[in-house]
């Protein structure tokens, strides 16, 4: 995570989205904004936003079958 706490709570993220990809979404948000939430002027920035949710999804769920694997073994 390289956004800090005190970037999220600038940028008014819900604490639901204060998350690993949080540094994508703040620019996200921001782009959302100025061009008044229109679908085609953010896409690249939203992209990267989930590819990074889903990126992260994996990392968890490798973790969580690791974790699930390590209990079954003892």
């Amino acid at each position: 995570m390289t956004a800090t706490h005190k970037e999220m709570a600038d940028a008014r993220l819900p604490l639901g989205y204060r998350d690993f990809c949080a540094d994508l979404l703040i620019p996200l948000n921001k782009c959302r904004s100025e061009t008044y939430y229109l679908p085609f002027k953010c896409q690249d920035l939203r992209h990267d936003y989930e590819k990074c949710q889903y990126d992260d999804y994996i990392r968890r769920m490798k973790a969580a079958e690791e974790k699930k694997r390590e209990a079954a073994d003892e």
